[in-house]
């Protein structure tokens, strides 16, 4: 089953109009929200940056946030999810293929439901990655189905057989990753660019931050270049489908000792304990 508009339907049954403005211009925004024991990780808060999204794109959300939250558990369960993710987007709806707003919008809705094991693996054994130029637009902290520039990254990773590729501006300044936020450890301290325009603030990347004070880390958001990237004594990423998962080599240079280090190991059982609070809230 899966959500559209606001109501649940068969796959089968739903065809998307050739005009849809997000399909022909990615004029839409969308979220993906992770599940655990059945249980939504993070919805209010994802919900929240989905109406920020649409407002930034001059469009507004075709139902309440109480309305989708309500909808979106009810698609979980109709899906049988107990460990996955859930994804929702929001397009400005169908209309003759012009570059302006059409007069009268009708946002068009979709969302679906999919299992999806943790990486438990590459969380556990770290991930490779390669660094490549940002050629993003400038507004990276909306949600927006425009992600070429993503795309393309991720793919330059999978070419080169890395995970993961990490953006680099044309001034040396380290933004994220293609799908994922980036933090660098170095004497005990994360350093993390700063939640502007030029990345997405993560809701993983937000319990993050939480969870490196809860332990007593230093963080500081603030610009760091390459060369910090490539010196740094632990690379860290983060994004709802890789959780935090460290980073053992850059452009096939071994991050600090190439093996995943203390501080995200850290992170990831205090991320578990986040878990484990939505398994005792279910029961």
């Amino acid at each position: 089953m899966i959500l559209v508009q606001d109501q649940l339907k068969d796959q089968s049954e739903v065809r998307i109009d050739i005009e849809d403005r997000g399909y022909q211009f990615g004029d839409g925004v969308y979220e993906v929200v992770r599940i655990y024991n059945g249980q939504y990780f993070g919805m209010d808060e994802h919900l929240e940056r989905l109406e920020r999204s649409a407002k930034e794109i001059h469009m507004t959300l075709p139902y309440p946030i109480e309305l989708l939250k309500t909808r979106l558990e009810k698609l979980a369960e109709a899906n049988d999810i107990n460990d996955g993710h859930v994804y929702l987007q929001i397009t400005r709806g169908v209309a003759e293929r012009t570059h302006q707003f059409p007069a009268e919008p009708t946002p068009f809705l979709v969302a679906y439901a999919r299992k999806s094991p943790r990486p438990e693996n590459k969380m556990r054994e770290g991930i490779t990655a390669i660094t490549t130029e940002d050629i993003r637009w400038l507004r990276c902290d909306i949600k927006s189905l425009n992600l070429l520039g993503n795309v393309l990254g991720k793919q330059k990773a999978m070419d080169a057989k890395c995970d993961e590729s990490i953006f680099i501006r044309s001034n040396d300044i380290v933004t994220e990753g293609s799908s994922t936020n980036v933090y660098i450890l170095k004497d005990g301290e994360i350093f993390t660019h700063p939640a502007n325009n030029f990345i997405l603030n993560g809701i993983t990347r937000r319990v993050v931050l939480e969870l490196a004070e809860e332990a007593g880390i230093t963080v500081h958001e603030k610009t760091f270049n390459k060369q910090e990237l490539m010196d740094a004594d632990e690379v860290i990423i983060s994004s709802t489908t890789m959780e935090v998962t460290p980073v053992i080599s850059i452009d096939g240079k071994q991050v600090g000792t190439g093996v995943p280090g203390k501080v995200a190991r850290t992170l990831q059982e205090k991320f578990n304990e986040r878990i484990d609070k939505l398994q005792s809230v279910k029961n």
